[in-house]
């Protein structure tokens, strides 16, 4: 699809659905992208296909990729909370033309996913400090002889 085209759609579908931002559609467009060539897809035909669960990675390798420990604030100024999100966009892209889809694909395919927290907050914080030894813990000193 042209680029014209695609912004053209876009357009469309934010006049009756605000709920997410227009990064967010573009985001999900080049997500694919990145999905299918990580996969090595074909260019064309039906072995194309990437399903909910690919893709889905596809955009969590992504997303860290574009944007690291800032990850998580972006997808949630853009409206995008939990893995169920990214279904919507997707299946408004399929609605509007810009995407395909075989009769399998559900938008339940992207429910429970995964947690946001987990896999976009948690890589990025610190470790937590290993545990003191145990004359530390104690208190007590060892006795030199």
């Amino acid at each position: 699809m042209k680029q014209t085209d695609f912004h053209e759609a876009l357009r469309k579908i934010l006049e009756h659905d605000t709920r997410y931002a227009p990064e967010a559609y573009v985001f999900v467009r080049e997500a694919l992208e990145f999905t299918i060539k990580s996969l090595k897809k074909p260019e064309k035909g039906p072995a194309r296909h990437v399903s909910g669960a690919e893709l889905l990675d596809g955009i969590r390798q992504f997303a860290l990729q574009e944007y690291g420990p800032l990850t998580l604030r972006v997808l949630n100024h853009w409206g995008v909370r939990r893995s169920e999100d990214f279904g919507e966009i997707v299946f408004a892209l399929v609605e509007s033309g810009v995407l395909g889809k075989t009769d399998e694909d559900r938008r339940e395919d992207f429910a429970g996913g995964y947690d946001f927290e987990t896999v976009f907050a948690a890589p990025f914080r610190p470790a937590k400090p290993r545990e003191a030894s145990a004359s530390r813990r104690t208190g007590r000193a060892t006795k030199k002889e």
